[in-house]
């Protein structure tokens, strides 16, 4: 069989009523832009489609709104939108469209772990009967909490709890796509799609082959045409079976304001002299005592935030290539990339789709797992997932419920305190020059990203690195077992928590050469 080669206004209206819309994409990595505006602009144009579900495993656009999901979030062209995560931006931007819909319970709205959506789609194609999973247990994904329902309008429940084997799992409903948008570099003739520039692969085959047995529709948005058969064959990742349109849109972006850099995709590398040395401040000190968590050997993902430092942490030890960093797109080694590029590496050993990488993740394959948080209860909840203060600085669970539902060793950094906290590293010391309004350890977390509970069943080991403090996850809750120099645990900890802390009794000072600006010279214990 032949793809059709199309015009993006001629795509857009294959698309009906009622569709439900699969788009493979991670924020603006590997996203079809140009074909989700199309389908924005026929509904301005002529108010149809109409009453779309879509659905996204990993964001589809970028926090300023000119990206991906925020051209089709408009009021009765969007019905329900099933996504594992969703645009965030600060909170002195302005919020991205789909979030006011969300908001304004203008669309029914399910935030469900990026890996799951992937093994739904999965699911679908081999005409299995939904997801059986432990992934997501005690959490806000669990239907005995939230059951990933994101406001008032989403009604039906699409996860439940069975018993099977006499154990607990959660099941997942199938939802079918009966169109799948996917992009790729080229196409040939035939449809066949290649990926040679770009950054993640994500789950463009696991989109088209949900989309084929279910007897729908693919379109495939590519940078180029190329002639029948001039694709090596180990090089096409969606063969022409399971595409059916093509459209060609030549300026599209690598990534979020990348227009293209081939160390992302892997042809070319950087000398790790391109990667500038990390900024002296509390962030790299926190960064630094997370990295003395890591092994000589150690496979480790990679979360956003203040662990996103740590990869540069390593290289100004002299420390780059003992780690393995892993990160949910699917690079495999090099160096993560920070801000716009976050889900790229530059110099990877691999790049893998997605789904494999988070299967990796949901089975504890990982030695560690490096991330953030946004509140900490004293049952050793994580929270990185909603705010209702301030909601589209999220962007919910993402992959986060998918790593560390089962990872063996996981290290959670942040600060303490937020709300114009102005912390200070000066003379080997922290200093407080102003205290956050708002507590971050609290009593109970507004959502549970991560359970502590079952953290604490599965024996994970667990650490929080502050910039004041480290704690860990004992069974009966937080313990300090850390101070830094210049803080005063009663002041500055204890009473600065709303959640409940323990101290350890051999509670000892942070390392002092954390709080120096000259190099560590950080050693890594083997395995």
């Amino acid at each position: 069989m032949s793809a059709r080669i199309v015009t993006f206004e001629d795509a857009a209206k294959l698309i009906k009523d009622g569709d439900v819309v699969a788009v493979n994409s991670s924020s603006g990595l590997n996203t079809p832009d140009r074909m989700v505006k199309a389908i924005g602009e026929r509904f301005d144009a002529e108010g149809h489609p109409r009453d779309l579900t879509t659905i996204h495993a990993i964001a589809t656009g970028d926090m300023y709104g000119i990206l991906g999901i925020d051209h089709i979030a408009k009021p009765g062209l969007l019905k329900r939108v099933i996504g594992g995560s969703y645009p965030s931006g600060p909170s002195s931007m302005p919020s991205p469209r789909i979030w006011s819909m969300i908001i304004d319970n203008q669309v029914e709205a399910y935030n469900y772990p990026s890996g799951l959506v992937f093994d739904m789609l999965r699911d679908t194609a081999a005409k299995r009967p939904g997801v059986l999973t432990k992934i997501g247990l005690d959490t806000c994904f669990d239907p005995r909490r939230q059951g990933g329902k994101m406001n008032e309008a989403t009604k039906e429940d699409l996860i439940t709890v069975v018993t099977f084997n006499g154990e607990e799992w959660l099941h997942l409903k199938n939802v079918v796509p009966s169109v799948g948008i996917i992009r790729g570099t080229t196409a040939d003739e035939d449809g066949n799609i290649s990926m040679e520039h770009e950054g993640g692969y994500l789950g463009a085959l696991d989109v088209a082959l949900a989309v084929r047995n279910s007897r729908g529709i693919v379109i495939a948005q590519v940078k180029r045409v190329t002639a029948r058969g001039s694709i090596p064959p180990q090089r096409v990742l969606v063969p022409s079976t399971m595409v059916d349109y093509v459209v060609v849109d030549p300026d599209q972006r690598q990534a979020t304001e990348t227009l293209y850099d081939p160390a992302i995709s892997g042809e070319i590398r950087r000398p790790l002299s391109s990667f500038p040395p990390v900024d002296w401040g509390t962030d790299k000190v926190i960064a630094r005592r997370a990295a003395m968590e890591l092994r000589d050997g150690y496979a480790c993902n990679l979360g956003f935030g203040i662990s996103a430092v740590v990869p540069r942490i390593l290289i100004e030890e002299g420390l780059h290539g003992r780690v393995t960093w892993a990160i949910e797109q699917g690079a495999v080694g090099g160096v993560p990339l920070e801000g716009f590029v976050f889900g790229c590496a530059a110099n990877a050993q691999a790049i893998i789709p997605s789904p494999y990488q988070f299967t990796y993740f949901q089975g504890g394959g990982e030695d560690c797992g490096l991330l953030s948080f946004m509140e900490v209860d004293g049952e050793g909840n994580v929270n990185v997932s909603r705010l209702s203060a301030k909601p589209h600085v999220t962007s919910g669970i993402g992959g986060f419920i998918d790593i560390t539902s089962m990872a063996r060793k996981l290290v959670f950094s942040g600060y303490f305190t937020a709300g114009g906290l102005d912390v200070r590293v000066e003379d080997g010391r922290i200093r407080i020059a102003k205290e956050g309004k708002f507590a971050k350890f609290v009593p109970e977390v507004e959502h549970v990203t991560f359970s502590g509970r079952r953290g604490r069943q599965l024996a994970q080991d667990v650490t929080f690195v502050t910039e004041r403090c480290v704690m860990k996850l004992a069974p009966r809750g937080l313990v300090v077992t850390e101070v830094a120099p210049g803080i005063d645990l009663e002041r500055d900890v204890l009473a600065q928590s709303r959640a409940p802390l323990a101290v350890a009794p051999d509670v000892k000072a942070m390392d002092p050469r954390l709080f120096l600006p000259l190099p560590m010279n950080l050693r890594l214990p083997p395995r």
